[in-house]
């Protein structure tokens, strides 16, 4: 089985990668990093570039937990990449990072992290940041 973790550079990235870290540990499983990205933007702050995601291996190769990482420009959303990934592969939990949102926010823009929740059959842990 298998942690993954749902990850964009910033302070939620980090926070969910801590907890996935943590998760990994306790359950002696592997992690694998997911970055995605529709590709429908010229600059996604949502896409790790190369130094985030070395930054990121460097931090679990020194935790010593097994990992992989996979990027995924698909034109499709997060949480279709990772619905996508679960029903293919043995993960066991999924960690997403969360923000607060208004209700109007919700409503315009719709929630990625609502949409994992509701999709995907396995357990998810969604953490906060700081």
């Amino acid at each position: 089985m298998t942690v993954l973790v749902g990850y964009v550079p910033s302070p939620l990235g980090e926070a969910a990668l801590r907890a996935a870290i943590e998760q990994a540990r306790f359950r002696e499983e592997p992690i694998l990093v997911v970055n995605t990205s529709r590709g429908d933007a010229y600059a996604d702050p949502r896409l790790a570039q190369e130094d985030d995601l070395e930054r990121v291996t460097r931090e679990l190769t020194a935790a010593g937990v097994p990992h992989s990482m996979r990027q995924l420009v698909r034109g499709k959303d997060a949480a279709e990449e990772i619905e996508e990934i679960v029903e293919a592969e043995d993960v066991s939990l999924v960690v997403i990072g969360i923000r607060h949102r208004t209700p109007v926010g919700k409503l315009i823009m719709g929630s990625a992290a609502q949409e994992i929740l509701l999709r995907v059959p396995c357990p998810v842990l969604a953490v906060k940041a700081g």
